[in-house]
Protein backbone atom coordinates (compact mmCIF):
# COMPACT_ATOMS: atom_id res chain seq x y z
CA UNK A 1 0.00 0.00 0.00
CA UNK A 2 1.22 3.40 -1.07
CA UNK A 3 0.21 6.26 1.37
CA UNK A 4 0.94 9.64 0.79
CA UNK A 5 1.22 11.79 3.85
CA UNK A 6 1.40 15.72 4.04
CA UNK A 7 1.04 18.46 6.69
CA UNK A 8 1.24 22.13 7.32
CA UNK A 9 0.04 23.97 4.58
CA UNK A 10 -0.70 27.20 6.77
CA UNK A 11 -2.96 29.00 4.16
CA UNK A 12 -0.49 28.71 0.96
CA UNK A 13 -2.92 27.60 -1.93
CA UNK A 14 -0.08 27.50 -4.31
CA UNK A 15 2.01 25.15 -2.57
CA UNK A 16 -1.28 22.86 -1.96
CA UNK A 17 -2.48 22.90 -5.23
CA UNK A 18 1.15 21.95 -7.00
CA UNK A 19 1.09 19.25 -4.19
CA UNK A 20 -1.86 17.41 -4.89
CA UNK A 21 -0.77 18.08 -8.60
CA UNK A 22 2.64 15.82 -7.76
CA UNK A 23 0.49 13.79 -5.66
CA UNK A 24 -2.02 12.63 -8.06
CA UNK A 25 0.58 11.73 -10.26
CA UNK A 26 1.89 9.12 -7.52
CA UNK A 27 -1.56 7.29 -7.90
CA UNK A 28 -1.40 6.51 -4.05
CA UNK A 29 -4.17 4.12 -2.70
CA UNK A 30 -4.64 6.39 0.26
CA UNK A 31 -3.86 10.36 1.43
CA UNK A 32 -3.35 11.63 5.07
CA UNK A 33 -3.26 15.80 5.76
CA UNK A 34 -1.66 16.02 9.47
CA UNK A 35 -2.75 19.58 10.09
CA UNK A 36 -1.93 23.20 10.24
CA UNK A 37 -4.21 24.34 7.50
CA UNK A 38 -4.27 27.46 7.98
CA UNK A 39 -2.13 30.56 9.19
CA UNK A 40 0.68 33.15 7.52
CA UNK A 41 -0.74 33.01 4.28
CA UNK A 42 -4.39 34.62 2.76
CA UNK A 43 -5.85 31.88 1.80
CA UNK A 44 -7.41 29.80 4.67
CA UNK A 45 -10.56 29.21 2.97
CA UNK A 46 -9.37 28.32 -0.20
CA UNK A 47 -7.31 25.73 1.17
CA UNK A 48 -9.56 24.29 3.32
CA UNK A 49 -12.36 23.74 1.21
CA UNK A 50 -9.61 21.98 -1.21
CA UNK A 51 -9.07 19.94 1.16
CA UNK A 52 -12.91 18.96 1.52
CA UNK A 53 -13.45 18.74 -2.14
CA UNK A 54 -10.82 16.39 -2.19
CA UNK A 55 -12.30 13.93 0.54
CA UNK A 56 -8.89 14.06 2.07
CA UNK A 57 -8.95 12.70 5.59
CA UNK A 58 -7.36 15.33 7.97
CA UNK A 59 -6.04 15.69 11.60
CA UNK A 60 -6.16 19.14 13.60
CA UNK A 61 -3.28 20.84 13.77
CA UNK A 62 -2.01 23.27 16.56
CA UNK A 63 -3.20 26.27 14.31
CA UNK A 64 -6.29 24.70 13.61
CA UNK A 65 -7.25 23.98 16.84
CA UNK A 66 -6.80 27.32 17.97
CA UNK A 67 -8.52 29.20 14.48
CA UNK A 68 -11.45 26.50 14.86
CA UNK A 69 -12.16 28.10 18.59
CA UNK A 70 -11.65 31.58 17.89
CA UNK A 71 -8.87 32.19 20.43
CA UNK A 72 -5.92 34.37 19.76
CA UNK A 73 -3.23 31.42 20.89
CA UNK A 74 -2.36 28.73 18.25
CA UNK A 75 -0.30 27.09 20.86
CA UNK A 76 2.77 28.45 18.73
CA UNK A 77 6.21 28.04 20.50
CA UNK A 78 7.55 31.88 19.98
CA UNK A 79 10.91 32.01 21.22
CA UNK A 80 11.52 35.86 20.96
CA UNK A 81 9.33 39.34 21.16
CA UNK A 82 9.52 39.75 17.72
CA UNK A 83 8.05 36.15 16.75
CA UNK A 84 5.60 37.03 19.41
CA UNK A 85 4.36 40.02 17.38
CA UNK A 86 4.54 38.39 13.98
CA UNK A 87 2.34 35.41 15.18
CA UNK A 88 0.14 38.02 16.45
CA UNK A 89 -1.09 39.78 13.22
CA UNK A 90 -1.08 36.36 12.12
CA UNK A 91 -4.00 34.52 13.99
CA UNK A 92 -5.64 37.95 14.29
CA UNK A 93 -5.52 38.07 10.58
CA UNK A 94 -6.50 34.03 10.26
CA UNK A 95 -9.13 34.85 12.63
CA UNK A 96 -10.20 37.62 10.85
CA UNK A 97 -10.79 35.99 7.42
CA UNK A 98 -12.04 32.74 7.87
CA UNK A 99 -15.58 31.80 7.32
CA UNK A 100 -18.02 30.22 10.01
CA UNK A 101 -18.30 27.18 7.91
CA UNK A 102 -14.75 27.01 7.25
CA UNK A 103 -13.96 27.40 11.12
CA UNK A 104 -16.99 25.28 11.99
CA UNK A 105 -14.77 22.40 10.13
CA UNK A 106 -11.65 23.15 11.96
CA UNK A 107 -13.37 22.51 14.96
CA UNK A 108 -14.39 19.19 14.30
CA UNK A 109 -11.31 17.60 13.20
CA UNK A 110 -9.97 14.83 15.01
CA UNK A 111 -6.93 14.63 17.21
CA UNK A 112 -5.56 11.48 15.55
CA UNK A 113 -5.54 8.66 13.45
CA UNK A 114 -5.42 5.40 13.68
CA UNK A 115 -3.87 2.53 11.57
CA UNK A 116 -4.08 -1.38 12.14
CA UNK A 117 -2.31 -3.59 9.57
CA UNK A 118 -2.61 -7.29 9.31
CA UNK A 119 0.33 -8.76 8.21
CA UNK A 120 1.44 -12.32 7.89
CA UNK A 121 1.71 -13.17 11.63
CA UNK A 122 2.45 -9.65 12.87
CA UNK A 123 0.16 -6.15 13.40
CA UNK A 124 1.83 -3.47 12.48
CA UNK A 125 -0.04 -0.08 14.38
CA UNK A 126 0.55 3.63 12.18
CA UNK A 127 -0.20 6.22 14.08
CA UNK A 128 -1.08 9.85 12.43
CA UNK A 129 -0.60 13.13 14.74
CA UNK A 130 0.46 16.68 14.42
CA UNK A 131 3.04 17.32 16.93
CA UNK A 132 2.89 14.25 19.04
CA UNK A 133 0.46 11.63 20.78
CA UNK A 134 0.45 13.54 24.08
CA UNK A 135 -0.04 17.31 22.83
CA UNK A 136 -0.83 18.78 19.57
CA UNK A 137 1.52 21.63 19.53
CA UNK A 138 4.37 19.28 21.13
CA UNK A 139 7.81 19.34 19.02
CA UNK A 140 9.77 16.30 17.78
CA UNK A 141 13.19 17.39 16.57
CA UNK A 142 15.10 15.08 15.31
CA UNK A 143 17.73 15.40 17.82
CA UNK A 144 15.02 14.69 20.56
CA UNK A 145 16.92 12.04 23.44
CA UNK A 146 16.30 7.41 22.27
CA UNK A 147 14.61 6.94 25.38
CA UNK A 148 12.51 9.91 24.94
CA UNK A 149 10.97 9.04 21.33
CA UNK A 150 10.55 5.13 22.06
CA UNK A 151 8.51 6.02 25.39
CA UNK A 152 6.15 8.48 23.88
CA UNK A 153 5.83 5.81 20.87
CA UNK A 154 5.49 2.70 23.03
CA UNK A 155 3.07 4.43 25.28
CA UNK A 156 0.90 5.26 22.35
CA UNK A 157 1.43 1.62 20.43
CA UNK A 158 2.86 3.18 17.36
CA UNK A 159 5.03 1.40 15.36
CA UNK A 160 4.97 3.73 12.80
CA UNK A 161 3.97 7.08 13.88
CA UNK A 162 3.98 10.35 11.12
CA UNK A 163 3.77 13.70 12.09
CA UNK A 164 4.63 17.14 11.13
CA UNK A 165 4.54 20.61 13.37
CA UNK A 166 8.53 21.30 12.90
CA UNK A 167 8.60 22.09 9.41
CA UNK A 168 12.13 19.38 9.37
CA UNK A 169 11.12 16.22 7.46
CA UNK A 170 13.14 12.99 9.30
CA UNK A 171 13.02 9.50 9.39
CA UNK A 172 14.02 7.84 12.73
CA UNK A 173 14.73 4.21 13.01
CA UNK A 174 14.44 2.87 16.50
CA UNK A 175 14.50 -0.61 18.01
CA UNK A 176 12.50 -1.17 21.30
CA UNK A 177 13.35 -4.76 21.32
CA UNK A 178 14.25 -6.28 24.66
CA UNK A 179 15.56 -9.71 25.45
CA UNK A 180 17.42 -9.81 22.06
CA UNK A 181 14.24 -9.46 20.25
CA UNK A 182 14.02 -6.96 17.73
CA UNK A 183 11.01 -4.45 17.61
CA UNK A 184 12.04 -1.64 15.00
CA UNK A 185 9.72 1.40 15.32
CA UNK A 186 9.81 4.40 12.92
CA UNK A 187 9.56 8.23 13.79
CA UNK A 188 8.55 10.37 11.07
CA UNK A 189 8.39 14.02 10.56
CA UNK A 190 6.77 14.21 7.43
CA UNK A 191 7.86 18.28 6.75
CA UNK A 192 5.79 21.00 5.36
CA UNK A 193 3.72 21.88 2.13
CA UNK A 194 3.43 25.15 2.35
CA UNK A 195 6.03 26.77 5.09
CA UNK A 196 9.28 24.50 5.33
CA UNK A 197 11.74 25.07 6.98
CA UNK A 198 14.72 22.83 6.46
CA UNK A 199 16.58 25.99 4.33
CA UNK A 200 14.70 24.35 0.96
CA UNK A 201 11.84 26.39 -0.11
CA UNK A 202 10.29 23.46 -2.02
CA UNK A 203 7.38 22.03 -0.52
CA UNK A 204 7.45 18.74 0.58
CA UNK A 205 5.78 15.46 1.24
CA UNK A 206 5.98 11.63 2.18
CA UNK A 207 5.31 8.58 0.71
CA UNK A 208 5.22 5.30 3.30
CA UNK A 209 4.95 2.25 1.64
CA UNK A 210 3.75 -0.93 3.51
CA UNK A 211 3.47 -4.09 1.99
CA UNK A 212 2.55 -7.83 2.69
CA UNK A 213 5.82 -8.82 4.21
CA UNK A 214 5.82 -5.60 6.33
CA UNK A 215 7.03 -6.25 9.59
CA UNK A 216 8.53 -4.95 12.83
CA UNK A 217 11.48 -7.69 12.99
CA UNK A 218 12.76 -5.93 9.11
CA UNK A 219 13.52 -2.40 9.72
CA UNK A 220 14.10 -2.23 6.33
CA UNK A 221 10.44 -3.48 5.37
CA UNK A 222 8.98 -0.47 5.04
CA UNK A 223 9.88 2.51 3.39
CA UNK A 224 9.50 6.09 3.41
CA UNK A 225 10.67 8.70 0.55
CA UNK A 226 10.42 12.06 0.66
CA UNK A 227 9.30 14.06 -2.12
CA UNK A 228 10.03 17.97 -2.94
CA UNK A 229 8.31 19.58 -5.10
CA UNK A 230 8.65 22.97 -6.68
CA UNK A 231 5.51 25.75 -6.87
CA UNK A 232 5.37 29.21 -7.72
CA UNK A 233 6.80 30.79 -4.38
CA UNK A 234 6.40 34.34 -5.24
CA UNK A 235 3.04 34.41 -5.71
CA UNK A 236 2.73 33.05 -2.33
CA UNK A 237 5.12 35.01 -1.42
CA UNK A 238 3.84 38.22 -2.80
CA UNK A 239 0.51 37.80 -1.28
CA UNK A 240 2.29 37.87 1.90
CA UNK A 241 3.29 41.10 1.31
CA UNK A 242 0.36 42.94 -0.39
CA UNK A 243 -1.66 41.57 2.80
CA UNK A 244 -1.64 42.87 6.55
CA UNK A 245 0.80 40.11 7.23
CA UNK A 246 4.57 40.43 8.38
CA UNK A 247 6.90 40.62 5.27
CA UNK A 248 8.89 38.50 7.30
CA UNK A 249 6.75 35.74 6.49
CA UNK A 250 7.87 36.61 2.56
CA UNK A 251 11.13 36.13 2.98
CA UNK A 252 11.00 33.08 5.39
CA UNK A 253 8.93 31.47 2.05
CA UNK A 254 11.92 32.60 -0.30
CA UNK A 255 14.59 30.87 1.95
CA UNK A 256 12.56 28.29 3.59
CA UNK A 257 13.06 28.90 6.99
Amino acid sequence: MKIVLFSDIHANLPALEAALANIDAQKPDAIYCLGDLVGYNIWPNEVIDMIRSRNISTIAGNYDFGIGRSTDDCGCAYKTDEEKAMGKVSISYTNEVVKDQQRAYLRTLPAHIRLEFQLSDDKMNVLLVHGSPRKINEYLFEDRDEKSMLRIMEQADADIMCFGHTHKPYHRILNSGIDGQDHYRHAINIGSVGKPKDNNPKGGYLILTINEHSNTLDKESITAEFIRFDYDIEKAAKAVEDSPLPNEYADMLRRGF
